[in-house]
């Protein structure tokens, strides 16, 4: 399937509402607990917000009740789920106190299962006011604790930096998730967000775990992709789901629809993968029925690898 073109006036027009949500044949294993990752990468532009966007909702497409918390200023993974976030409060007066998390969470059209906390420009400023807080690092965490029992799947989509911001998600999550570009500079910089993940596991949350990596823009026609996704796969083995996302002009329209590629065109070879690693993280997760449930490492991550077929239909 070609998804290299532009979608014409026409085809946009048609597909630029959410009529309804094509629910899965087979719903998704269900978490022994809450799983909550934050999505994070200091190098910007790497698919952060479209990874957690898009695998937040093939989640709740699965049947699983899925939150998506919009951590980032500039508010994209609001927009991509199509949730009012420019008046309204967000998760700055979470951080900030003002609010009940509770009270901020909107539903996003079209996806009985998925929430979402959005950003607003007012958390720009967060980094700043959070500076004088007590226990400050800690803020996103005791908020999420009120919610997190409502949900399977809680996705945290930090800014590309490093501050309190991204040092709050650490502290709050479990899981850590990885895009990584497939481009030259792609590990540039990874080095030193290990070395915080490894800061904060050790002094704040001991819980976090890098469980999961994805490879992003990946193009199978050039050399440098594939050597990209091979130097990951090598150093990555366990963390790594081998199901790279293309470099998709259908992924990069959806959320100019407010629309996640799922609902904009999901027979696409971006929502394909999408889906396909939605289910492999899914799978990981799944209660096996003869281990015993370690409720601090939730549950073992010993998935076989899933190859990419794009031509496999939704999985």
């Amino acid at each position: 399937m070609d998804d290299s073109r532009e979608t014409t006036p026409a085809e946009a027009s048609a597909s630029n509402k959410v009529i309804g949500v094509r629910r899965l044949k087979e719903a998704m294993a269900k978490p022994a607990s809450t799983r909550i990752f934050t999505v994070a990468n200091q190098k910007g532009g790497v698919g952060k917000t479209t990874s957690t966007v898009n695998i937040a909702a093939a989640l709740a497409m699965g049947g699983l009740r899925t939150l998506v918390i919009d951590l980032d200023p500039q508010g994209n993974a609001s927009t991509a789920l199509g949730v009012e976030h420019r008046t309204s409060a967000g998760v700055y007066e979470v951080l900030m106190g003002s609010a009940p998390i509770a009270t901020v969470i909107q539903k996003v059209a079209g996806f009985p299962e998925l929430d979402c906390i959005p950003s607003n420009t007012s958390l720009a400023n967060a980094e700043i006011n959070l500076v004088s807080m007590v226990a400050r690092e800690l803020q996103l965490k005791e908020a999420i604790d009120e919610i997190s029992v409502n949900y399977d799947y809680i996705f945290i989509d930090c800014p590309p930096s490093l501050g309190l911001l991204t040092i709050n998600a650490f502290a709050a999550s479990k899981e850590l998730l990885i895009p990584i570009q497939t481009e030259y500079y792609a590990l540039e910089g990874l080095s030193q967000l290990l070395e915080t993940y490894t800061l904060v596991k050790k002094r704040l949350n001991p819980a976090l775990t890098l469980s999961t990596i994805i490879l992003t823009m990946f193009d199978s026609r050039t050399r440098l992709s594939n050597d990209v996704a091979a130097n990951v796969r090598s150093h990555f083995p366990t963390e790594l789901i081998d199901i790279p996302i293309p470099r998709a002009v259908r992924i990069s329209e959806a959320p100019s629809y407010n629309q996640t590629v799922m609902t904009y065109d999901p027979l696409s070879p971006g929502a394909i993968a999408y889906m396909q690693i939605a289910r492999e993280i899914a799978e990981r997760g799944r209660v096996k029925e003869t281990e015993p449930i370690d409720e601090e490492l939730n549950s073992p991550f010993n998935s076989n690898v899933v190859n990419i077929n794009y031509k496999g239909g939704i999985a």
